[in-house]
């Protein structure tokens, strides 16, 4: 029997033990997240274990509904303590979840604390922990340098005005880079009750009145100017279901002023409207080298009630089986032979899409970078070993596994990078299979690249990190 999450943990073979040594302390490039910029700016540490580990955390607040936790405990105003407790009272039940080995990895790397969390260890894991908290100040940027993190991408809405950025710069004190990402989610969503509201706050940010569709891409494409003066070279999409519907000029200006009067706009019509800015940008993030990311499958907010009372991000959300195959390719066609398409990074939520996904890469991939086009890494509900596994070995059966850009954090928490220590090992478990099957010959050497390459040099190659 192995010890309990050893220095041997997911690591079977000695191929997959070597492979992890060789990249174990590569530095982190995050990619995509959504940490803070405020939080990083104002730099203020910790109060306790229950702030770093439990606020935000939709993740970990799904799995205690599970079982069993009252809200008042999860989301409530309940005190710190009893909120950990809580917390800690769930973890024997959670065998099998990545949150398990999560939870212990961040206790081990930040604390070196290696005794299994339950009711019974509660008590004096809340006190060491909470002690080293105090004594070392656990403030943002600190967990960020001693996470060996190179740079920081956060996400951000177009209309931000990305003053926290801007500070950060000015400052020029922190070591690591915290750049903004382009997310315009808000601008996508026309027939949302929100489109309004940020359609003012776009206006605001521009300073001029929005009053056609042309008009909302000239702003767009301003504001992307604006975030590329900070450094951007990442956007991100969230799509569900992926839109494909063409419309002439004269009916995306009539489905623009419908949605500006606050008119009801039918869902071919948003179709429509979706994927004509999505192309639009698509043509401006491939002029500026840009990155554009594809999140593709959720069904956010299932639960109503709980939707009302808490807000979106709360851990009701989960995944959706939508066709994408045709609509995907139409996408990307309609990119590829019009304004451009950019680099691009394909996630996809639901696994019965692996392959889809998987396959459409080799569709449009040139020689403007290597791996032009990526699957992404095991997203959301598939950021766990099975879901890792099954994601590598789609691209790896499809495509070029030693072009992959690797791990996203994806994480609200200063706390979560390890589970890029999670993914390196998963990651060299599964070469290192294949070498001891006979299935790709010894070379160490070689090998060892890859995964250095796989866990940071080839993201920062391809967003442009190392110039």
């Amino acid at each position: 029997m192995k010890p309990f999450m050893s220095d041997d943990f997911l690591l079977s073979t000695p191929t997959a033990k070597a492979l992890f040594e060789a990249c174990r302390n590569e530095p982190i490039f995050d990619w995509h997240c959504h940490l803070s910029p405020k939080e990083i700016w104002e730099n203020e540490p910790a109060k306790d274990l229950t702030q770093l580990w439990l606020g935000g955390d939709h993740y970990k607040w799904r799995a205690e509904r599970s079982c069993g936790v009252p809200e008042e405990l999860i989301t409530g105003d309940a005190p710190a303590k009893d909120k950990f407790f809580a917390w800690a009272g769930c973890m024997p039940k959670l065998i099998g979840n990545p949150l398990y080995h999560w939870t212990h990895l961040e206790l081990q790397r930040y604390f070196g604390i290696t005794t299994p969390l339950s009711e019974k260890t509660a008590g004096e894991i809340w006190e060491k922990a909470n002690a080293i908290i105090a004594a070392d100040g656990f403030s943002p940027r600190s967990l960020i340098e001693r996470s060996n993190v190179r740079c920081v991408c956060t996400t951000d809405d177009p209309a931000d005005s990305l003053e926290y950025h801007e500070k950060l710069r000015d400052e020029g004190k922190f070591r690591v880079k915290v750049l903004p990402a382009f997310r315009p989610d808000k601008a996508l969503a026309i027939e949302a009750p929100a489109f309004l509201p940020w359609l003012g706050a776009l206006q605001k940010a521009v300073g001029r009145k929005i009053d056609s569709f042309e008009a909302l891409k000239a702003a767009l494409f301003e504001r992307v100017e604006r975030f590329a003066s900070l450094g951007c070279r990442a956007t991100d999409h969230a799509l569900n279901p992926v839109p494909f519907r063409k419309a002439s000029p004269e009916e995306l200006e009539h489905i623009f002023e419908k949605a500006a009067a606050g008119e009801p706009v039918a869902p071919e019509e948003a179709e429509s409207y979706r994927t004509a800015l999505l192309t639009a940008l698509a043509g401006e993030y491939a002029r500026r080298g840009w990155v554009m990311e594809l999140h593709i499958g959720p069904i956010r907010n299932n639960n109503s009630a709980a939707f009302k009372k808490i807000g979106p991000d709360a851990g009701f959300d989960s995944i959706d089986d939508n066709p994408v195959a045709a609509k995907l390719s139409a996408l990307l066609d309609a990119m590829a032979s019009g304004e451009g398409l950019p680099k691009t990074v394909l996630f996809c939520l639901n696994p019965k899409d692996n392959y889809v996904l998987g396959s459409m890469l080799g569709n449009f991939q040139t020689d403007e970078a290597f791996g032009k086009l990526q699957f992404g890494s095991g997203w959301w509900f598939n950021d766990n070993i099975s879901g890792m596994r099954a994601q590598m070995d789609a691209l790896a059966n499809l495509g070029a596994l030693a072009t992959f850009v690797g791990m996203v954090t994806d994480s609200r928490s200063f706390l979560s990078y390890p589970r890029h220590e999670y993914f390196r090992r998963i990651l060299c478990e599964y070469i290192g299979n294949l070498v001891e099957n006979g299935e790709y010959p010894a070379d160490l050497e070689t090998l060892s690249g890859v995964v250095r390459d796989i866990s940071f040099g080839n993201a920062a190659r391809y967003f442009g990190l190392e110039k």
